[in-house]
């Protein structure tokens, strides 16, 4: 596809706009949130996180929901939950998402933590939908930041998932067309060295992730047919460790059209040398200058 008209078409542009709005998508653990946090340590920038949006207003009350069934198992919580003596809730914040990935979970044996396939599958579709509808908030939310707080410049914090909705070779994705309309989109582009330190980090502490369908049941056959394990016998965080460095190789050309056709990209290495929000800008003229001179 053309290349969609980026909101800063150029680093003159970007540089002369007094309302900045911008949006990081990249795997997480290559910078993301850090940029996001220091932008907003600035006191310039309001930081919009989408994975607290989905905890808080999408699956605030299925989070929740999820705690009460546990505590009614338990007969003394049960008894102080049916007299409505105690209140059950997730205490999500910028700084702890484990609410989110604690119910969306893993598949497996139950003895181990794990959830069945078909409730699995239920969670991530709920989160799918989700994540998506918190995308499509990003433009009220660049209006209620200037509107109501009065920042002038606006950051998109993305979850890593982002790039299982959207396809980034349509020029008509209707997520894609409303993020770009409302923010300049940018790759946080990892080495093969962040992608092995990364793969590393998650062995030591495997964590729920969001799969497109088509690829979790994929991966869901293949892990049962090499395994030859049954369904409810499976150790979850085997398979999602097992399927982790799928995911990275199966994300990466996604994020890259994502960049090709909708934003621009700039290393993980440049963005860990940001310091403060006038480098920040500094890299993003550079990204654009870089992706000026290729066209």
């Amino acid at each position: 596809m053309t290349m969609r008209p980026l909101l800063y078409p150029d680093a003159p542009s970007w540089r002369a706009a007094p309302e900045k709005s911008v949006l990081l998508f990249a795997m997480s653990g290559l910078g993301k949130t850090h940029l996001s946090k220091m932008l907003r340590g600035s006191g310039t920038w309001f930081h919009y996180s989408i994975d607290y949006r989905i905890g808080t207003r999408y699956m605030g009350e299925l989070i929740a929901d999820d705690f009460k069934r546990a505590a009614m198992r338990v007969p003394f919580l049960r008894e102080l939950l049916l007299s409505d003596s105690i209140y059950i809730g997730s205490n999500i914040t910028f700084d702890n998402l484990t609410p989110v990935s604690t119910y969306l979970g893993k598949p497996g044996d139950p003895s181990r933590g794990g959830l069945p396939i078909a409730e699995y599958r239920k969670r991530q579709e709920e989160f799918r939908r989700s994540e998506i509808a918190s995308l499509l908030d990003t433009s009220h939310f660049i209006d209620r930041a200037r509107g109501i707080y009065g920042y002038p410049n606006f950051i998109c914090d993305s979850g890593g998932s982002i790039c299982e909705w959207v396809d980034p070779e349509d020029p008509a994705d209707p997520v894609l067309t409303a993020l770009s309309d409302c923010t300049l989109m940018i790759w946080i582009e990892g080495s093969e060295a962040h992608r092995q330190e990364l793969v590393r980090r998650f062995d030591r502490a495997p964590k729920p992730m969001s799969y497109q369908p088509e690829f979790l049941e994929a991966c869901w056959t293949d892990y049962l047919a090499e395994t030859g394990q049954p369904e409810d016998e499976v150790d979850p965080d085997a398979f999602v460790r097992w399927t982790y460095a799928k995911a990275l190789a199966h994300r990466q050309p996604r994020y890259a059209a994502m960049a090709r056709n909708w934003g621009i990209s700039v290393t993980a290495e440049e963005a860990a040398a940001v310091t403060d929000a006038a480098s920040f800008e500094d890299l993003v003229a550079r990204a654009l200058e870089r992706r000026s001179s290729s066209t």
